[in-house]
């Protein structure tokens, strides 16, 4: 069923009233990448406090607009990822619709960008549905993974580490000629990525929810202490949308440019 056209207010920059959301980012473009890896985005949905998970998942914290809006954000990207732990937790549908599919495709690129899960030692749920479709799947695991092999269509690439540095899956991933990736969470590889300072922008939509919870935030507390801890990683706001009462954030983290939108 196609959704929308879901309105929207752009606050910043250029204000305009009532438009859809594809018109708010007809100019969206991404920074380039670095020169040594793939240019790294996260995409997470909290309510106002701040927490990223609603009984164990981030489901019913955004809207079907914040839906419509991940799937045009991963458009834009060669891959997608995830942690396992959200693998586990909701079987994740990393796709972009028949619709966007399609657009890609006439535009000479893969209709789906390349899957990519991030896990650790821990087992896989080898029958989500994130092993569906067409599309490209990567899988990194850690050395000590119980998993030997991926089911067919899936690339599996084992680390020498225990937990997969993400500075090593970003290398994998270049050699692959890959040079985006958006990634959608969790908290806890959204930390492992900013513990390696190798996050380049965040796309953060903020529902119109109070939880009160102790669930763990868009980004988990770093093992061991912060390096940003005393002097904080500064980001520079790109882009405000509103949808009704949901805030949807662009910031960026690198000095590349890139259309607002």
């Amino acid at each position: 069923m196609q959704e929308g056209p879901y309105l929207v207010d752009r606050l910043w920059p250029d204000p305009v009233t009532g438009v859809s959301l594809e018109e708010a980012l007809a100019g969206f473009t991404l920074p380039d990448p670095p020169a040594d890896r793939p240019l790294v985005a996260i995409n997470m949905v909290t309510g106002i406090d701040g927490r990223a998970q609603l009984r164990g998942t981030a489901e019913g914290l955004g809207s079907r607009a914040d839906r419509q809006l991940m799937r045009l954000y991963r458009s834009h990207f060669d891959a997608v990822g995830s942690g396992g732990g959200t693998l586990r937790a909701t079987g994740i549908w990393l796709r972009v619709g028949d619709r966007l599919a399609a657009r890609r495709a006439a535009d000479g690129r893969a209709p789906n960008p390349t899957g990519v899960v991030i896990a650790g030692s821990d087992p896989i749920p080898t029958d989500a549905s994130w092993f569906d479709g067409d599309e490209p799947r990567i899988l990194f695991v850690g050395a000590r993974s119980p998993v030997r092999s991926a089911p067919r269509g899936t690339e599996l690439i084992r680390s020498p580490l225990v937990l997969p540095d993400p500075g090593w899956v970003l290398g994998e991933l270049r050699e692959r000629g890959i040079s985006s990736m958006l990634l959608e969470g969790g908290p806890r590889i959204n930390a492992a990525f900013l513990a390696a300072d190798l996050i380049d922008e965040i796309y953060w939509s903020i529902g119109a929810h109070l939880l009160g919870t102790d669930a763990l935030r868009m980004i988990a507390p770093i093992p061991g202490g912060s390096p940003f801890a005393d002097e904080p990683r500064r980001g520079r706001l790109v882009s405000v949308l509103r949808h009704e009462d949901e805030l949807f954030l662009r910031y960026r983290f690198t000095d590349g440019d890139g259309a607002a939108a």
